[in-house]
């Protein structure tokens, strides 16, 4: 067994749920995963121990990343108390490279990063902040760039030399072929491809997050929790109401996959792009962007901001630094929640926190009007009797319940509380 490996324990997932998770049916070639029947091993780096936290460019600015762009952002998280609630990576997406040297080295697009990634990295860190990276398991990044393929040793060696922290893997140009017919890679299996950059990533001598990228294809659910410190489930997010329900239902099918170390990946943030960037129309209100965090949250995701932090309005700003609900999120049980009941569009998530007899709960309002919602303590595995109940939002105790309680909840939005009672 690999040495990054450590024993531990997984629920067999029943093959009638395999075959209806998302994306299940949409590959047609046979992919054999290893750990389908059984499987007891994680990836142990040490990292992640919580769900990552932080800022990545892709959302905002796609290929426009520059040097200046990072260093923004970066000074902006500290200057908006991002820092301090937590946010530490900053995420250099697809863009930066531009070719590969005669020996196979990666190289930096000189016009855009002209001082190249290891002094923006040590300008990162004097912020007391950390530096991520973007490349791909294929031959070229989604955006044509060079990709990882048959350079992982080099490159994790390249990054670990730069003083990266983090580095997204993407899925694109893996399973075509070239102009003479040729397959672009010889083994096309996620769980070998990204298997070889793990390796090269733990004999890197430096910690470096790994996140696979590869949209919740071929179930990484299953595999994901041997390879990367998160993977992808869905398809890219849109700043939409619609992709937030669909993203939502998806992440919620595989909860039992996640854990300290390893978690299910939803997707960056849209919170605060408001119709800007690279994403979406903007049909997204406050309320839906409160809604967005406190699912996040509750779902134990990694937290990665695609909105331009330089720019927060103090609605954004107000959400992305609620730092009880941040808490939830960061709960050191890391156990992710999921949709107790769900009733025309009227729904209640719960998770368990570390201290016993805690749940946070989130009223989730689907619908185009304001509407009650009501939950029992037994719905969130909670015994009988008085509870106490914190609105999360709200920063306000709502007092003691017994037995239930319910609030009023606006169209496309939430109500989160935490509710302090007896273990069941």
């Amino acid at each position: 067994m690999h040495t990054m490996f450590r024993r531990g324990t997984l629920a067999v997932l029943p093959l009638a749920f395999l075959l209806s998770a998302p994306g299940a049916t949409r590959h047609p070639r046979p992919v054999i995963h290893p750990y389908l029947v059984s499987r007891t091993s994680y990836l142990e780096n040490g990292l992640a121990r919580t769900p990552p936290m932080g800022w990545n460019s892709w959302n905002n600015f796609g290929c426009a990343v520059n040097e200046a762009t990072v260093r923004d952002a970066a000074e902006a998280m500290v200057k908006s108390g991002l820092k301090d609630a937590g946010y530490t990576y900053v995420n250099i997406d697809d863009c930066w490279q531009v070719a590969r040297a005669a020996d196979g080295t990666i190289v930096v697009d000189s016009t855009r990063f002209p001082h190249g990634i290891k002094p923006l990295a040590d300008y990162v860190h004097s912020l007391g902040l950390k530096l991520g990276i973007y490349s791909d398991a294929g031959v070229k990044t989604c955006q044509g760039r060079p990709g990882g393929y048959g350079h992982e040793m080099q490159d994790a060696r390249t990054y670990a030399a730069w003083g990266v922290d983090y580095l997204k893997y993407d899925w694109c140009y893996v399973e075509g072929k070239d102009k003479e017919g040729h397959p672009w890679v010889s083994d096309p299996r996620p769980e070998v491809l990204y298997g070889r950059m793990r390796d090269a990533l733990a004999a890197s001598g430096r910690p470096i997050v790994f996140s696979l990228c590869n949209w919740g294809h071929f179930e990484p659910w299953l595999w994901g929790p041997a390879i990367g410190n998160l993977w992808r489930t869905t398809d890219d997010i849109q700043d939409t109401w619609k992709s937030l329900l669909n993203i939502a239902d998806s992440n919620n099918l595989h909860a039992a996959a996640a854990g300290p170390g390893h978690w299910n990946d939803p997707d960056m943030l849209t919170i605060g792009l408001r119709g800007k960037g690279q994403i979406g129309s903007g049909d997204m209100t406050d309320d839906a962007y409160r809604a967005e965090f406190s699912l996040w949250s509750l779902m134990a995701a990694p937290l990665i901001i695609g909105a331009d932090v330089h720019a927060m309005d103090s609605v954004t700003s107000s959400i992305l630094l609620n730092k009880e609900v941040i808490a939830v999120d960061q709960d050191p049980r890391g156990v992710q929640g999921r949709k107790v009941r769900s009733d025309a569009g009227l729904e209640v998530w719960s998770k368990p926190l570390a201290k016993p007899g805690q749940r946070a709960v989130v009223l989730f309002n689907r619908t185009a009007s304001p509407a009650k919602i009501t939950f029992t303590w037994a719905e969130v595995g909670l015994g009988q009797g008085k509870a106490t109940v914190r609105d999360l939002w709200a920063h306000t105790d709502r007092g003691t319940a017994v037995d239930g309680w319910s609030a009023e909840v606006p169209s496309h939005g939430v109500v989160m509380v935490q509710v302090a009672g007896a273990e069941r």
